[in-house]
């Protein structure tokens, strides 16, 4: 965290950017390629340990070739949310690809988040997609080999939430027949 925010009475001047502000920024190349936009701030994203890439690459083998016909699978690839653009590690969407050539998506179906070392932020990104309407969320705490499901949005907050401890599995709420984990998600 940059020192100066660690100061309250400039922490709270601190302007929010809009998701509108952010675009534009990016149109003319005063970004960096992997900024996020999170509630109004921008951030850098943790970097991804090997652990966090092998769940995420699994995941997105597995569930390629099982998505119900209507759905495609976005990985780190942004939602165009209220003031919020993240980049969810997998997001279920429904429709066609062809149709977010113009715009990224305002919601999902089913999101999932690895947490190895970003559970903090995934965390404040689930109340991010709940405001969105995204029915159900799945939270891989890889250090504890658990998988929360998260449905019922409301508001800022999930009114249900599940937790799976490995090799047991979850079924989606929203994508009938599928499933996690997989074998081998947590390695070891």
């Amino acid at each position: 965290m940059l020192s100066v925010l660690e100061n309250p009475a400039i922490r709270a001047r601190v302007a929010a950017v809009s998701v509108e502000h952010y675009h534009r920024m990016f149109e003319l190349g005063m970004l960096a390629p992997k900024i996020e936009l999170i509630r109004g701030a921008l951030i850098e994203p943790i970097p991804k340990s090997p652990l966090h890439a092998f769940i995420v690459e699994l995941l997105r083998e597995y569930l390629t070739v099982r998505l119900p016909q209507g759905y495609f699978l976005r990985q780190e690839q942004p939602l165009t949310l209220n003031d919020s653009e993240p980049e969810p590690d997998l997001a279920v969407i429904r429709g066609a690809r062809p149709d977010f050539l113009a715009a990224h998506p305002a919601t999902a179906e089913l999101i999932i988040e690895v947490a190895v070392s970003s559970e903090a932020l995934d965390r404040l990104k689930l109340q991010i997609y709940a405001e969105a309407g995204v029915e159900e969320c799945w939270l891989v705490l890889a250090d504890e080999r658990v998988i929360e499901r998260h449905t019922e949005p409301h508001g800022a907050a999930y009114r249900r939430i599940e937790r799976t401890v490995a090799p047991a599995s979850l079924e989606s709420t929203v994508c009938p027949g599928l499933s996690l984990p997989p074998a081998g998600l947590f390695p070891g």
